[in-house]
């Protein structure tokens, strides 16, 4: 494998792009066609399944150039997963054919999420080189420091505060916009921050907030609305711990859209007879809205608030364009790239950091779950 990769980069780059393509197409359609062939019965179709399932991991190894004693055990493994496939209740081929389709995607998972989670997990308690062995000293360093508690405060408040506001507006925005006269240019409008990147939206209102010494111009749209009147200058995003709250109103005005997209459409989907019915029993508008629009899209809000929460908790962009986590404005995520050149120092922000998240996970799927046994 390294031998091939090598003469790859060898040559030129226009060369490499069909390469590569092929490559890929070629395993892609190799492993379609051993999915496809898989379920169906004959003797013929069990000795090629014997045979991917022993030769595939064998060649693997040896491509990727390991030992031979690997190779050996993964053809072992390979020949117990034969068995166990041609054993299955479900028909022989079955389990070959779940194996190639969801081996891809488990495969990228372990690469990209389970495996940097351990290792982040083991770094957390090691020193700086990953050398030796700390215990919690990186956490002590965490929370003896005054700056750290602060972020850890701070992204606590981001996670009440942004998905409570931003779906509370798109919600209310999408009750109030719901089949108006150019409702998809009024949703269209409040959904286009969504498009922007986090760092485009902080660029944006670093122009919002902008502040120049009193009797300068002004070129900060706030500021300038200011001094119109007659006030003098704010610096709104040194003012702490107000300064906090102008953040969060970049990712509120970026989240809203996503909010009131989802939850407009989920409250097309609530059934008009209910509607109707709750209008025949004297019910106003308001009564009607508490008691069935919205426990008719509480699976929309649960997806929405969740959402939000995940956003808020791992906001990065935001706060390191706009103040570089200065001025009390630090957040967990901020300060893991801070500490970028003390490995475990950085991975003890981030196993907190997904400590925090772990709740709201299970929350969301204990609430799938629920959902599930409702239907």
């Amino acid at each position: 494998m390294s031998g091939f990769l090598k003469w790859l980069a060898g040559l030129p780059p226009f060369a490499q792009i069909p390469l590569v393509l092929a490559a890929f197409i070629a395993v892609a359609a190799i492993v379609i066609f051993f999915v496809e062939i898989a379920p169906r019965s004959g003797r013929r179709y069990t000795v090629i399944r014997l045979l991917v399932c022993v030769l595939a991991p064998v060649g693997l190894f040896f491509a990727l150039g390991s030992i031979w004693w690997a190779a050996a055990a993964a053809a072992a493994l390979g020949a117990l997963f034969f068995i166990l496939d041609y054993r299955s209740k479900a028909g022989a081929g079955y389990l070959f054919q779940l194996i190639g389709f969801l081996s891809p995607a488990v495969l990228l998972l372990g690469i990209g999420l389970v495996y940097p989670t351990i290792a982040t997990f083991f770094k957390a308690f090691m020193n700086s080189r990953g050398s030796r062995f700390v215990g919690f000293d990186n956490f002590v360093f965490v929370f003896g420091q005054e700056g750290n508690r602060v972020a850890i405060i701070n992204t606590i408040i981001w996670v009440l505060v942004v998905p409570a506001f931003s779906t509370v507006v798109g919600l209310a925005y999408a009750v109030f916009v719901d089949k108006a006269r150019g409702e998809k240019l009024l949703k269209a409008l409040v959904f286009m921050p969504m498009a922007i990147s986090f760092v485009g939206a902080s660029i944006i209102w670093k122009f919002v907030y902008d502040a120049n010494a009193p009797g300068t111009p002004q070129i900060g749209l706030l500021n300038g609305i200011i001094t119109f009147f007659g006030g003098q200058p704010v610096d709104f995003i040194n003012i702490a711990p107000w300064n906090n709250l102008f953040l969060m109103v970049i990712l509120i005005w970026v989240q809203t859209g996503f909010a009131m997209v989802v939850l407009s459409a989920a409250i097309k989907g609530v059934p008009v007879e209910q509607m109707e019915a709750a209008q025949l029993d004297g019910t106003n508008a308001w009564q009607r809205f508490i008691n069935v629009t919205v426990p008719g899209i509480r699976s929309s809000l649960i997806v929405v608030v969740t959402t939000i929460s995940i956003a808020s908790l791992k906001v990065f962009d935001i706060v390191q364009t706009m103040t570089g986590g200065a001025n009390g404005t630090n957040v967990l995520a901020n300060a893991v790239y801070a500490q970028k050149l003390e490995e475990g120092r950085a991975s003890a922000f981030a196993v907190i950091l997904f400590v925090l998240v772990l709740p709201i996970i299970i929350f969301n799927v204990r609430q799938m779950r629920l959902q599930k046994e409702i239907r």
